[in-house]
């Protein structure tokens, strides 16, 4: 578990230094907690997860090499991840399943990487990639779409830990 959470934190630390690789450290840090055994995770959960953390390693590869190394807006997009990732988090409030659960949080953050890209591109350094302007759409797909699924790698961890302690809530809302 303990090397779990210090992969977690490297990938969030990868964010900042080499985005590329935050999903892989996102990755390992869901394959060390499976393999713990302490949650209920399973093998669909980790390779799909694989697949996502593989596909979006490869995107940022396919931008130009000016794109890669463009560095601005990566803490709006993960500030605004974090916070969807709460806000979706809060959806156990009136979520009955934990399907519906994991797709609040995952839309969630998305939404909330969006938002804090709306929020970079309304800074000085951001106007060049405003969404009326070319290139948003590809600065957003490399930039938010890593920070995006390293975080939802983070908030399955969390989901299932909510799931796990209020397994007797859970239960009682399928009956």
């Amino acid at each position: 578990m303990i090397i779990s959470i210090v992969s977690f934190l490297a990938s969030v630390y990868m964010v900042f230094r080499r985005e590329m690789l935050a999903p892989l450290f996102g990755f390992l840090g869901l394959l060390f907690m499976w393999l713990s055994g302490l949650l209920p995770l399973n093998g669909t959960i980790i390779i799909m997860w694989l697949c996502m953390s593989v596909l979006v390693m490869v995107v940022p590869m396919l931008q130009t090499q000016e794109m890669r190394s463009l560095k601005a807006g990566k803490g709006y997009m993960l500030v605004g991840a974090l916070t969807g990732m709460a806000v979706g988090l809060l959806g156990f409030s009136f979520a009955g399943s934990l399907s519906l659960l994991y797709g609040i949080m995952i839309v969630a953050v998305l939404a909330g990487t969006f938002f804090g890209f709306v929020l970079f591109s309304n800074t000085p350094k951001g106007r060049p990639y405003a969404l009326a302007r070319r290139g948003s759409f590809s600065y957003l797909l490399a930039k938010g779409f890593p920070i995006a699924i390293t975080v939802m790698e983070i908030g399955v961890i969390f989901v299932l830990l909510l799931a796990v302690s209020n397994a007797d809530r859970l239960a009682a809302a399928a009956a």
